[in-house]
């Protein structure tokens, strides 16, 4: 079922917003203090791209300690992006949620956009993994 949601997604927007999420990416590694917001756009592009079967979790609770990321430099990033970018995306997310959940068959990738605004909001010092 997963790869199935995945193929759907890709062909209906998934490939458009990891592209659109890489080429951010890319501006933001244009300069040296945008890096870690580009590390985070080229993270959240994967996620664009295959959102059924993975989620967002804290490096934190991957490797089990603190680095750049996941430390106080960290949350002064999120903060930035959340003023910046983060409110902005999450707010579209959830409204593509509400149209997806306007059908029974859309329900699932409204999930998928629940899960990216929640992403979205503060991505630095974040991770993708498979879920179970």
């Amino acid at each position: 079922m997963k790869l199935l949601g995945n193929i759907i997604w890709f062909l209906f927007g998934g490939l458009v917003m990891g592209l659109g999420w890489y080429l951010l990416g890319l501006v933001m590694f244009a300069s040296i203090v945008g890096i870690p917001w580009g590390r985070a756009c080229f993270m959240l592009g994967g996620f664009c791209l295959w959102p059924f079967g993975r989620e967002i979790i804290s490096r934190r609770l991957v490797t089990g300690r603190d680095d750049i990321g996941t430390g106080l430099l960290g949350f002064v990033g999120n903060a930035i992006w959340f003023l910046c970018a983060g409110l902005w995306l999450a707010i579209g997310h959830l409204g593509s949620a509400l149209l997806c959940f306007i059908t029974i068959i859309g329900i699932p990738f409204g999930l998928q956009h629940l899960k990216l605004a929640v992403a979205t909001l503060a991505p630095i010092g974040k991770t993708v993994v498979e879920t179970r």
